[in-house]
């Protein structure tokens, strides 16, 4: 079964730092794992959806949101079938359910992404 699932998130002070990973499983995403852009998304309390950054297929490229930009990092290992999102200097209003996706290109859209994890919750306390 196609699967994506999230781990590493936790509690953490304001200005800390979280490691999220996200391993896809199944046949078709291990198989096809390096043919996917691979997003990652976040959600709070009361909140839309909202998109973090992607990373290209061979993780050469990377497009992170203004708010995390300089702070977050998108890498992915293809041998693993796993893509990764390093967080620093966490603050407060990160505090969210992160969820990664895959999909066919490059998008920012959560509605462009075909295979979802099942969310894995950061919570940052001042």
């Amino acid at each position: 079964q196609a699967q994506l699932v999230e781990s590493g998130g936790g509690l953490v002070q304001a200005g800390g730092s979280l490691r999220l990973s996200c391993a896809a499983s199944g046949i078709r995403l291990s198989s096809y794992f390096s043919t996917y852009v691979m997003g990652w998304f976040r959600q709070a309390p009361g909140k839309e959806r909202e998109f973090v950054g992607v990373i290209s297929r061979d993780g050469s490229g990377t497009y992170l949101t203004n708010s995390v930009e300089g702070r977050f990092i998108i890498s992915r290992d293809n041998a693993k079938t796993t893509v990764y999102l390093q967080m620093n200097s966490l603050k407060p209003e990160d505090t969210a359910v992160y969820y990664c996706a895959a999909g066919a290109g490059i998008a920012t859209m959560p509605a462009q992404y075909d295979y979802w994890g099942q969310g894995t919750q950061v919570t940052v306390s001042s």
